[in-house]
């Protein structure tokens, strides 16, 4: 058979595919042909993706009503028992939607939001369109059958993977494709939420982590398209209605800075019991597909006593706003909907951290302005005031995001009149968290896989990259008795911005920029002076053997643009230097050997092997601790694939230590985690472990 009749025959067999690979060549002629203006095609895109992603905000919304209307009113009246089928709603959901997240989109169960983070640091944004629709349909489910989580971060992802699909069919490149995924994001907030600006602010605080005005234009665009769609169909009203409060007397700014306290603590609480639970349910061995019926069926117990915790919690949110809940009641909601989020969220469910945020805010809130209230009535608002500061200061703590969290609730509410108090309590919060908690809820997740984001990149990929290899060995060095005149004439002449300095000797005495050369020139004996007496002495340095992590933390403090590079046996011998353009190919030189192993990590993916990636902590009380590699009891089917220690990523070897607190990662295939963990425990339980 030829290739002709090859591809006839794949025509007929897949329609479908045929039809969509000819529409798609036809539109990259017309592309190519057209030969559209860069701006052009930025803003068409863009649009393109704020249409889209308002159109599947809405669909979504009017999926999740319809699972609701018919899990809790219809189907009710039909079953013989309504209150055990009450309880059993939440975990008929997860039985629902284990399967479809495990079989189909692994990336759509829980938030969202970290799969976003990490396709656009790793893969240039590209998302499996699969994606959008497997997570349209779990979340729907999930919400609608009263998983405790709410609809930002589904529609984040939804919009998040119709940007990525979109650049991928026009075969963008991969700085447009993550912009049209930040577009996407946008969109998805700002038609949830009827806030277009807190949802550019999303993207660009939490996302993308940087801003320019390539990519601040484009998510504008696309938040302004999604939010007309949106407000199509549902209206432009905002999202809660909220009575009008003020501030009303400055004094009372003290107690909404003790309120951004105990939110910055309710926040970092809320992060770790929400992974502890996750952690949980990933050390549980059952099948995944069936633990996200378990976390329901604990949602479901929990609504027996307090059903507000079901769903997103809007209206009761409303309730708390409008001063309408007792404190006892918010005590017991702070504790329960905490609780209900991360059964149905680390047990697998899908849906976004942000409305239970809110929720867990406005109760901690109310809680808080009740009580101020009642003691100083003259002097404060009512509780519903510190309910709806609460609210965006537990979200911008466990976010770590106050402009967004400012923004957002300030659209949501449509009232600025507390707007100081909002910003004071969400930026108090947020430093708390921050300082309890290095991670957001976002980015932890990401650094459980070995992931660190700053601003939008992976910087624990750096650790893979020794100094040696991208430092720049060529060095033009200047001597410490050259006059400083001389030396702005060098500067001028090579458009360098610093010089390592050498004393007689031709060892290493300091380094001298062009900033020292500025102010030395306003010295009135700049004629007199010589290198030696405007360079910075000592310098800090850089290690060839030691990783580019290390080095750039030395740098960071100080915001230093070079390093001079020095052996360790002696720290004056110069053998390079660390300059801004080394990191930046450190980077892409790191990146390239993740790309690698991810694509051999493909090719031989866990799952085609009946084999799962585990973490275990060692702990002090385990034989492990304090012992080699080698003296472990390490079952067959298992190997060591990494160490995390301290922040640092260690490559496992027959001599390396275990400390109590590593982390160690194990591909293990089915069936033998138990002999994992017991070679971890000690030997004695290494038999028993190899046969179980």
């Amino acid at each position: 058979m030829d290739v002709t009749q090859d591809v006839e025959g794949e025509a007929r067999r897949f329609p479908v595919t045929a039809w969509w690979q000819a529409l798609e060549g036809r539109l990259h002629t017309w592309v190519d042909r057209a030969q559209p203006s860069e701006l052009g095609l930025a803003l068409g895109t863009s649009i393109l993706v704020g249409l889209g992603t308002g159109l599947g905000s809405v669909l979504f919304r009017w999926l999740t009503e319809g699972v609701s209307a018919l899990a809790f009113e219809r189907v009710p009246g039909l079953v013989p028992f309504p209150a055990i089928y009450f309880v059993l709603v939440p975990a008929l959901g997860g039985l629902l939607v284990g399967p479809l997240t495990y079989l189909l989109a692994r990336e759509a169960k829980g938030h969202g939001v970290p799969e976003v983070m990490q396709a656009l640091a790793l893969r240039g944004g590209r998302i499996r369109p699969v994606v959008a629709l497997v997570k349209t349909v779990a979340s729907a489910i999930t919400i609608g059958t009263g998983g405790s989580a709410g609809q930002e971060g589904p529609i984040v992802q939804i919009g998040a993977a119709l940007g990525s699909s979109v650049g991928q069919f026009l075969r963008l490149s991969n700085a447009r494709i993550r912009n049209l995924v930040a577009c996407g994001a946008a969109g998805g907030i700002a038609a949830v939420f009827n806030a277009p600006i807190g949802g550019v602010l999303f993207a660009v605080e939490v996302l993308l982590g940087e801003l320019n005005v390539g990519n601040f234009s484009s998510v504008v665009v696309a938040a302004v398209a999604a939010s007309v769609v949106s407000r199509a169909v549902f209206g432009s009203f905002p999202a809660f209605r909220v009575p009008a409060y003020e501030l009303v007397s400055f004094w009372e700014l003290a107690l909404y800075a003790a309120l951004g306290i105990l939110a910055g603590l309710v926040a970092v609480f809320y992060i770790h019991v929400l992974y502890a639970t996750e952690d949980f349910f990933e050390r549980w061995q059952a099948p995944e597909y069936l633990k996200p019926a378990v976390g329901g069926l604990g949602v479901g117990l929990i609504a027996l006593k307090f059903p507000e915790v079901l769903g997103g919690g809007y209206a009761v949110i409303e309730r708390v706003l409008a001063s309408q809940v007792v404190i006892g009641t918010l005590l017991a909601l702070l504790l329960f909907k905490l609780m209900a989020t991360s059964l149905t969220l680390g047990s697998g469910g899908s849906g976004g951290v942000f409305a239970p945020a809110l929720f867990l805010g406005a109760a901690l809130g109310g809680v808080f302005g009740q009580v101020v209230h009642s003691w100083l009535p003259a002097l404060t608002a009512p509780a519903g005031a510190y309910a709806l500061v609460g609210m965006a200061a537990v979200f911008a703590g466990s976010a770590h995001a106050p402009m967004t969290a400012i923004v957002i609730l300030f659209e949501m509410t449509g009232d600025y009149r507390i707007i100081l108090p909002l910003m004071l309590a969400t930026v108090i919060g947020t430093l708390v968290a921050q300082r309890l908690h290095r991670e957001s809820i976002y980015t932890l997740k990401l650094v459980r896989r070995g992931i660190r984001l700053e601003r939008g990149r992976d910087v624990d990929v750096m650790q893979s990259v020794r100094v040696g290899e991208v430092m720049t060995r060529d060095v033009e060095t200047v001597s410490a008795d050259m006059s400083a005149e001389e030396l702005a004439g060098l500067f001028a002449q090579t458009h360098h911005h610093g010089f390592p300095v050498l004393d007689e000797r031709g060892e290493l005495f300091g380094i001298v920029t062009i900033q020292d050369l500025n102010r030395a020139l306003a010295r009135p004996d700049f004629a007199r002076l010589r290198v030696r007496d405007i360079a910075t002495h000592p310098p800090v340095v850089a290690y060839p053997d030691e990783t580019m992590w290390d080095a750039l933390r030395r740098m960071a403090p100080r915001d230093l643009s070079r390093l001079p590079v020095v052996t360790r046996e002696n720290p004056k011998k110069l053998v390079g230097l660390l300059r801004r353009r080394d990191i930046l190919k450190a980077y892409n030189v790191a990146m390239m050997r993740r790309l690698e192993f991810q694509q051999r990590l493909e090719q031989v993916h866990p799952r085609h092997l009946g084999a799962e990636f585990v973490e275990l902590e060692v702990t002090p009380d385990m034989w492990a601790a304090g012992k080699r590699v080698r003296e472990l009891c390490l079952p067959d089917e298992c190997i060591l694939v990494s160490i995390r220690r301290d922040g640092q990523l260690i490559i496992p070897h027959g001599d390396t230590l275990l400390q109590p607190g590593d982390r160690v990662v194990a591909l293990v295939q089915q069936g033998g985690l138990g002999a994992f963990q017991t070679a971890l425990i000690g030997p004695d339980f290494c038999d028993t472990g190899a046969s179980s």
